[in-house]
């Protein structure tokens, strides 16, 4: 892993102003995706950061933590499991809403991706707010799994998403 993964990152996420609507700076990580030596080396991190703990399920949150946590999940020797938007997945679910600006959102898992007692690391891109984190944490716990971590590439401490997942252990690559 690169010495300077946290400059890498910075250079590799670009900002888009006023998207997907006036006011927001999206955090686009296309740029990083597009670089395999940064793209592989924030796997790695991830991945070293955990190798410790037993980890049977990688739950990637829709849809950009299904990049990173799919790789994740092969370099721990885990099932990858997808946590969706409301009506995406084709078998029985489990589903949790959360609060946005705006409104609210709903995502679901399938009631069989985790096996009682499973000890389950969730991966996103970037934690904003926490909700969709939040329910994330949520799904797994209601399934009978055991959040040991909770990995993503970038946070957004302004928004104070952190505070929203103050029960389990945070491991953000980046902080901005």
């Amino acid at each position: 892993m690169p010495q300077d993964l946290d400059r890498l990152i910075a250079k590799s996420v670009r900002d888009v102003p006023d998207f997907p609507e006036p006011g927001v700076v999206f955090k686009d990580i296309t740029p990083l995706l597009a670089d395999s030596e940064v793209f592989g080396a924030v796997v790695a991190a991830v991945a070293d950061h955990h190798r410790g703990a037993t980890v049977d399920h990688v739950v990637g949150l829709e849809a950009r933590g299904f990049i990173f946590a799919a790789p994740i999940a092969l370099a721990l020797g885990a099932a990858f499991v997808p946590v969706r938007k409301s009506g995406k997945l084709p078998s029985d679910t489990l589903s949790a809403t959360y609060d946005l600006e705006y409104g609210t959102a709903t995502v679901e898992m399938h009631t069989d991706a985790i096996a009682p007692g499973g000890r389950v690391l969730i991966v996103d891109d970037v934690l904003a707010t926490g909700g969709t984190g939040r329910a994330a944490v949520d799904l797994v716990r209601r399934a009978g799994g055991t959040v040991v971590g909770f990995s993503v590439l970038m946070e957004l401490a302004f928004l104070q998403g952190r505070e929203k997942l103050a029960d389990v252990e945070l491991h953000a690559l980046s902080v901005v």
